[in-house]
Formats: structure tokens, sequence, C-alpha cells
């Protein structure tokens, strides 16, 4: 048991996540995608029912606003008892919504955290797994190779409220960085702010942190988008105001440069934004 493995979304999470011999389908799938399943050793599906074809355990690894509807699709090719790992980056009530879908169909499901970036901690990956069945989906994680699994809660959405809330801040400097440094870029004043960022605090060297909070934007801004609308839903439903979460979603959404090539320096990637926006305008 647990060794019939399939991923749903071979992007760069699935790709990195996925374990030997597991199989995949992406609804984005075309010629490119083809040469990134071999790389990955994932064989490629062509229909999401070829994929979850006797699957015991299932990686739901999509877009956040593909979440439900990858487990809506998948409820009718799942087979009774096989285990929904819902890797996804989305609110909990969006993780209890695709529970109701997976156990109605008599599947197990997992809501699972990814609490760090899947790049280059791949299957070592810190991981929350909540539900009914936690601990025992924590286990079955482990059988197939994830080494950092933890079962917090019994209550599908714990997981994924945490990462949420921990989104608010990590996609929220992101965007303030964005911010920050076009604005001290335009002033002719940068490398000032930096010193006085490193004064303020000692040994975080902004001028990196900058320059890999622009990068995870730039590379990653259109998927970090629909997740802070998730995250947006999060805080709206516990009623504790969103105001900024939509301000740093409206940021990744303009800066994302989804397959574009990413310039390397700090001083080329605010160039490079500086030009995005003025095309924008």
């Amino acid at each position: 048991m647990d060794r019939n493995i399939a991923i749903i979304g071979v992007g760069e999470a699935g790709m990195a996540l996925a374990p030997p011999g597991a199989r995949g389908f992406d609804v984005r799938s075309d010629r490119v995608k083809r040469d990134d399943f071999a790389r990955s050793g994932i064989e490629r599906c062509g229909t999401l029912a070829a994929a979850l074809d006797g699957a015991d355990i299932v990686l739901s690894l999509v877009t956040a606003d593909q979440a439900l509807a990858a487990a809506r699709d998948a409820a009718a090719h799942l087979a009774s008892g096989a285990w929904w790992a819902d890797m996804n980056s989305v609110a909990p009530d969006t993780k209890r919504a695709a529970q109701q879908v997976i156990t109605a169909v008599g599947g197990r499901y997992l809501d699972v955290a990814v609490m760090a970036p899947v790049l280059p901690a791949r299957s070592g990956v810190p991981l929350l797994v909540a539900g009914g069945q936690a601990e025992a989906g924590a286990a079955a994680l482990r059988r197939i190779g994830f080494g950092n699994v933890r079962a917090i809660a019994e209550d599908v959405g714990t997981a994924a409220a945490i990462k949420m809330i921990r989104s608010v801040m990590v996609k929220g400097i992101e965007a303030l960085s964005v911010e920050c440094t076009l604005a001290a870029n335009a002033a002719g004043v940068l490398p000032e702010v930096i010193a006085s960022l490193d004064t303020s605090w000692p040994g975080a060297d902004w001028a990196r942190r900058f320059d890999h909070h622009l990068d995870r934007v730039m590379r990653h801004g259109t998927r970090r988008a629909a997740e802070m609308h998730e995250v947006v839903a999060t805080l709206e439903a516990l009623g504790s105001g969103s105001t900024l979460s939509l301000a740093t979603a409206d940021v990744q959404a303009a800066v994302g440069r989804p397959g574009g090539a990413v310039p390397v320096g700090l001083a080329a990637k605010i160039a490079r934004v500086r030009d995005m926006s003025r095309a924008a305008a």
C-alpha cells in the first residue's frame, strides 16, 4: 500500500516533491511539459483518470485557484480508501470544501501545509498535516519518502490556517521589498536606505534580502497572488482585516513573470520591474 502514487499538478512543487515512480497529470501539459516530466522521473499521463487509476496516495499540487476544482475533477476517478493529500496553499474553508468532495467518494482527505520553499529541500520540506486521520496520513507520507512531517490536529483547516496566516508576513515582506526598492532607486537613495535598514537590523543584509525577495516575486508572483487571495478569504472569515494582504496580492500579480527570465543582481531586477511598470501604465 501507499506505493502507487499520483501527482496532480506538475509545476515546480510537483516536480520537486514527486516520489520515485510517481505518475503525473497536469492540465497544462504540452511539449515543454513533457520535458519537465522526463527530467523529474514522473510518468506522464495524458488524462486525470489514467494518473489516478489505482493510486493509493495522491498529492494535489495545483495553483491555489484550481485546488477545489482539482478535487472535484478527481472524485470520479479516485479509488475508495485512497489518500488525497491536499498540499495546496488555500484557505481553510477551501480545504473543508475539498474534504467534503473527497470523503463523499470514499477517499481519505489530508490537509497538508508546505511550510517552506520546496527547493532545495524537496522531500525534506517541513509538512504540517491536519484531519481526522492526520497521524495515519502523516505516516503514509513518511512511507513514500517525506522526512519532515508532523500531524498537528484532527480538524481540517488547521494546517491551512497556519500556512495562510504565515503568508501574510512572508509574501507581505516580499511586496514591501518591491515597493521600497523601487522608491529608493527612483529617489537615488537606495544605498543609504539599505545602510539604514542594516543598522536597525544588524546582520540582516538587506541588499541580499531585497535581491532574494524580488527574485521570488518575479519568478512566482502570479502563483503567489492566487495564494494571497486565499489568504484574504482566510482573514475575512476570521474577521481580522485583510487590507494589506489585498495589496500584497496586487503587487505579486503585477511583478510576477511566469516562465520569464529573471536578471541577476538587485539593480538589474529593479530596472526590469521599473520597465514592466512603465509598460503597464
